[in-house]
């Protein structure tokens, strides 16, 4: 909302439009949406092809405020959408068709019977009158208000042209302008439906069992506890529980995982995956609003509005371009006749093309496109993109931070080691004990020591502990058979022992954490019984990640881990991570993010989007682990890697690469390509249909090269 309606309370409504046919249509039917009554302020998303309103205003106003692209609206959440209109390509663009075969009859006409024969000039006058008339309508209005875009540019180029009798000219601007629009459409329309795939990967509805009957209902109609049917080689059409059943589900479509994951009991399903083998029975736990592939719907559309740093500039530009570009055609109109004597019919022409080819269409779309296509792209193969912004600094990167529990290790700690020292307890006795103090015990680690126990069939849960409690930062203690027992720390066994820990006890605990482990020691005040090694297995793919990520050129990866210095070296060196800062505190994550900020400028942080939200939020970049089902990811990172993949990290930085290098290329391009021809003026070289062509071509080109994002292919 604007600066004046942010203190406003009024009511907020998202609608979907179709029928934009570039970026200054949009900025218009924006403008005037916002002047209607009711209306306190307007955005429109053109990536989304949305409109939000804040305020009121009924559908017939915003077709009324769009009667000029002819734009037609409908709610966000209208399940069927806009009908498709299935016309013949020849019914669909029969203007231009009969506009184009009346220039080459004007054609036919001159060679017949001489230039400025009066059949010709019908001609060319009857293809200027069918092929603009869209064109002249709305230029012909913003001329009158003084608005000044594409089409006011185009219409004041053409009426020139009658003018000075270039009949001929005139008709050939109009047709190719006509295919230029055609074309910028076609394109943002290619680009847009990445989005519209996504959209539709959910069924529209499902068989659900109510009160003991099996009935097929629309996906709105859906209660969250409803029991949902999927039956063998079916899309899932909401997010739910599984209750009865197992099989293996595709979740490509939100993840971007290429292998089905198996599901059984209490396992979590997504809506827009495919069931492969099973049957299921699904309790829907989130209407058909809140799954995770509408927020993800969500997200993307209004990522794609987002304004990059690159648009931002192009559309301030484009505000002061456009009436410089009036300016200087209308000098170059008058001054040559007014001081050279120059002929005022040759330079009044050389003016009208200077009018054509300053038109800034190819400027303004350059960076949309690139943006809504990469964006697009990334959301299809499982990672979330919140915006043009993020888009770019994550191709600007130069250090990245990882957080090393459930980043590059999978956060599921195991037991890996079990060493006794007294033979007077049994080995499974001993373990009993453990598990029954680490039950009672709010420790990470402690379900590895459950899990052990439980894998082994050893009882824990029957057995009485005593006047158990937590001792902070150091360990647990708690009596056992009229036995005081402690499980921590070295440091606790150091202060219990008063410094007199055995030598092989302190040997073997500082090679446990050499290799990457947890040492835990078990026993009393007075002696040592055991120790329990636990570590957090790494991940299988971390250490190819971290050497993708330098091969693109990252110049430095640290990871930041709450855990010991040597555990955390020994990770740190297996994984290939260029710096390890261990034994940190959530604020002095937050406080290394910054320092790395201020020495690298562009600084990533990887996490989990809870625990490391302060983090994630100091970063340039916030990418979060494993977006899909969790509301904190989503709404928490920049980037949320859906299948919690380590692996798409280097491609999004890929991806981001390539859309920085591509919006470059086309702000580059789409300026150098003006100034080329505007340097023709001043041979008297440049005509009207070589301003066209060079418009229209730059658009072909900047937005043919923004789709080739498309083809950036996770490897």
């Amino acid at each position: 909302m604007t600066e004046e309606t942010k203190g406003i309370e009024c009511q907020k409504t998202v609608y979907r439009v179709q029928g934009f046919t570039c970026a200054g249509c949009a900025a218009t039917f924006e403008k005037n949406v916002r002047h209607l009554k009711g209306v306190v302020d307007a955005k429109v998303n053109f990536g989304a092809s949305k409109v939000t309103v804040f305020g009121e205003a009924t559908i017939k106003d915003l077709e009324k405020a769009g009667a000029f692209e002819s734009l037609k609206v409908i709610p966000e959440n209208d399940q069927e959408g806009f009908a498709e209109k299935k016309e013949p390509f020849v019914l669909k663009y029969l203007n231009v068709i009969t506009a184009a075969l009346l220039v080459l009859l004007g054609y036919v006409s001159q060679s017949i019977y001489g230039e400025g024969h009066v059949l010709s000039v019908l001609l060319f006058v009857a293809s200027i009158v069918i092929g603009g008339f869209s064109l002249f309508k709305v230029g012909f209005k913003n001329l009158l208000r003084l608005q000044f875009d594409m089409k006011t540019l185009m219409t004041v180029a053409v009426i020139g042209a009658a003018i000075i009798g270039e009949w001929t000219e005139g008709a050939i601007v109009v047709i190719l302008f006509a295919i230029s629009e055609a074309l910028e459409r076609f394109s943002m329309d290619k680009a847009r439906q990445s989005i519209r795939s996504l959209m539709d990967i959910a069924p529209k509805e499902a068989l659900i069992r109510r009160d003991g009957q099996e009935m097929m209902i629309k996906v709105d109609e859906i209660e969250v506890g409803d029991i949902m049917i999927v039956k063998p080689g079916q899309k899932i059409a909401m997010d739910g529980v599984v209750r009865k059943g197992h099989s293996a589900v595709n979740q490509a479509a939100i993840t971007g995982e290429s292998v089905p994951v198996e599901k059984s009991v209490d396992d979590d399903i997504f809506a827009g995956t495919l069931n492969e083998e099973g049957l299921l029975e699904v309790e829907v736990t989130k209407r058909v609003n809140d799954t995770t592939i509408a927020k993800i719907i969500h997200l993307v559309e209004e990522a794609q509005g987002e304004r990059a740093p690159s648009q931002a500039f192009v559309d301030k530009f484009a505000k002061y371009y456009t009436p410089a570009i009036m300016v200087v055609a209308a000098l170059v109109a008058i001054v040559p006749p007014l001081l050279f004597q120059a002929s005022w019919e040759v330079w009044v022409y050389q003016g009208l093309a200077v009018l054509v080819v300053g038109c800034p269409c190819a400027l303004v779309i350059s960076t949309p496109v690139a943006i809504v296509t990469a964006i697009g792209n990334a959301a299809k193969n499982g990672i979330l993109v919140k915006g043009g912004v993020y888009l770019e600094e994550a191709g600007a990167l130069k250090a990245i931070a990882f957080d090393k529990t459930g980043t590059l290790t999978k956060g599921k700690p195991v037991v890996t080691d079990f060493t006794r020292y007294q033979d007077q307890t049994g080995e499974k006795e001993l373990l009993s004990i453990i598990a029954a103090l680490e039950y009672r015990s709010q420790h990470p680690l402690a379900s590895a020591i459950m899990t052990k126990a439980e894998q082994e069939k050893i009882p824990y849960m029957d057995i009485a502990v005593e006047e158990f409690s937590s001792i902070t930062g150091k360990g647990i203690k708690g009596i056992v058979d009229q036995t005081e027992f402690y499980i921590g720390s070295p440091f606790l066994f150091n202060e219990l022992m008063n410094g007199d820990l055995p030598s092989k006890v302190e040997e073997d605990v500082r090679t446990l954490q050499e290799q990457g482990k947890t040492a835990m020691i078990v026993g009393t005040s007075s002696e040592v019984l055991a120790i329990i090694a636990v570590a957090d297995e790494v991940r299988e793919t971390s250490q190819e990640v971290i050497k993708k990520l330098h091969d693109l050129g990252i110049k430095k990866t640290i990871m930041l881990t709450g855990d010991n210095k040597r555990t955390a070296k020994a990770i740190g060196e297996h994984v290939g991570v260029t710096d390890v800062q261990a034994e940190l505190m959530p604020e002095d994550k937050l406080e290394y993010i910054k320092r790395l900020r201020s020495e690298y400028g562009n600084v990533a942080m990887v996490g989990d989007g809870v625990n490391d939200a302060p983090a994630l939020a100091a970063s340039t970049v916030g990418i979060a682990m494993g977006g899909a089902g969790t509301d904190t990811a989503l709404e928490t990172a920049d980037v949320a890697l859906m299948g919690d993949d380590l692996t798409k990290l280097p491609y999004t930085v890929k991806l981001s690469r390539k859309a920085l290098n591509i919006i470059k290329q086309n702000i580059t391009f789409s300026l150098g390509i003006k100034l080329v021809a505007l340097l023709l003026v001043i041979p008297g070289w440049l005509t009207l249909w070589i301003a066209i062509l060079a418009d229209m071509g730059a658009t072909l080109l900047v937005t043919l090269n923004g789709l080739r994002l498309l083809r950036v292919k996770d490897k």
